[in-house]
């Protein structure tokens, strides 16, 4: 039986959804609807076709006829089997961390592994000689590094994402602050990877620190990404964390570039 896997990104144009569709069934013949149909009936082999189809709110007519006739295939031909998957598409980052205009969708880019881009935002503060960071631990029903503490917000930047933007709506997302885009410094990018046997994570970080006041008290945080938020001054969470102290995800590399730009 073989497998198929068909991402329909809805920002892409329809020359481009049957080059995608024409590249993946091996057929360069594909360039419209009625050569797709063909293609799928003089294919003789059992075929699962998994459509991955992107989540913007935006409508693609093109996507909806190629949809149907996956489906209408399916429920004709007993070789044909489809299945149709709604997902965040993440645009690739080349091997020199460039970026790419190919997307795929998020589940499959942690599970093979891709490169890909994400941002980390930091909220620190001065306080009795000190730097403190705001820390966020991650929901135990998170895929990824459940239960352990991790930068104060963080997220993935879709397919045609800016990152300043993706930061902004990260930290009202996940914490409920309102946070101007110009507050936000960038102090560089930083390489992450995280394996779990279920999960390649592969990430290339945007960083960036916000040092505007935050009252930890009118924090909203979003309880199925975050469990809770606490203070830490960077110097003592340094030696808790050499020491194994507790159960972290945190980049020592961004600790240091953190006082380097806070100094």
């Amino acid at each position: 039986m073989d497998i198929i896997e068909i991402y329909l990104s809805k920002l892409s144009a329809a020359a481009e959804l049957y080059s995608e569709i024409a590249q993946k069934l091996g057929d360069i013949r594909i360039n419209s609807n009625d050569s797709l149909v063909r293609s799928i009936e003089e294919r003789k082999e059992p075929t699962i076709y998994k459509v991955y189809t992107s989540d913007e709110d935006i409508p693609n007519v093109v996507i909806d006829e190629i949809t149907d006739i996956f489906r209408s295939s399916a429920d004709k031909n007993d070789n044909v089997t489809a299945e149709f998957i709604t997902d965040e598409f993440l645009n690739l980052l080349d091997e020199n961390e460039r970026l790419t205009q190919k997307s795929k969708p998020r589940s499959l880019v942690h599970r093979d592994g891709d490169l890909h881009a994400v941002v980390h935002i930091w909220i620190i503060r001065r306080k009795d000689m000190g730097i403190y960071v705001l820390l966020q631990k991650r929901s135990d029903k998170k895929l990824i590094n459940p239960g352990c503490f991790d930068v104060s917000a963080a997220g993935h930047i879709t397919q045609g994402g800016e990152p300043r933007k993706t930061a902004v709506r990260e930290i009202y997302e996940e914490l409920g602050l309102e946070v101007p885009a110009e507050k936000l410094k960038i102090i560089g990018v930083h390489r992450n990877t995280y394996c779990n046997g279920e999960v390649k994570d592969n990430e290339l970080s945007a960083v960036y620190i916000c040092t505007d006041p935050i009252d930890t008290d009118s924090l909203s945080i979003c309880k199925e990404e975050v469990a809770e938020v606490c203070w830490a001054e960077i110097d003592e969470m340094l030696s808790v964390i050499k020491n194994g102290g507790f159960l972290n995800c945190i980049s020592l590399e961004e600790l240091a570039m953190i006082k380097k730009a806070a100094f």
